[in-house]
């Protein structure tokens, strides 16, 4: 059952062109930060989406450009270069609109 409590929007300017991954099987990735203001400090936010919104962010997508996005929280666990296991918390994206 998947969960529909998993929902997070937020509104900010991107803080790169996206990095775009490719698959042999087709597929595709864009990953890219976010940039969310509050009242005196700038939040940065790891974000990925799949399939046609990697397409979309491929295309439309540039540094500084404002976006509304709509997704999950996602965590992972990886090694990094040096073999030590981190964690990390991202967004995938499930709908994204420029502004």
């Amino acid at each position: 059952m998947r969960n529909t409590k998993n929902n997070v929007t937020l509104i900010g300017n991107m803080g790169s062109s996206a990095q775009i991954t490719n698959f042999k099987n087709g597929s595709k990735v864009a990953r890219f930060n976010l940039a969310t203001s509050g009242r005196s400090e700038t939040e940065w936010h790891r974000v990925f989406a799949w399939g046609n919104m990697a397409h979309f962010i491929e295309k439309f997508g540039k540094k500084g450009r404002e976006v509304a996005i709509h997704g999950r929280l996602v965590n992972r666990t990886y090694l990094n270069k040096e073999g030590k296991k981190r964690q990390v918390t991202e967004v995938e994206v499930k709908h994204i609109m420029g502004l």
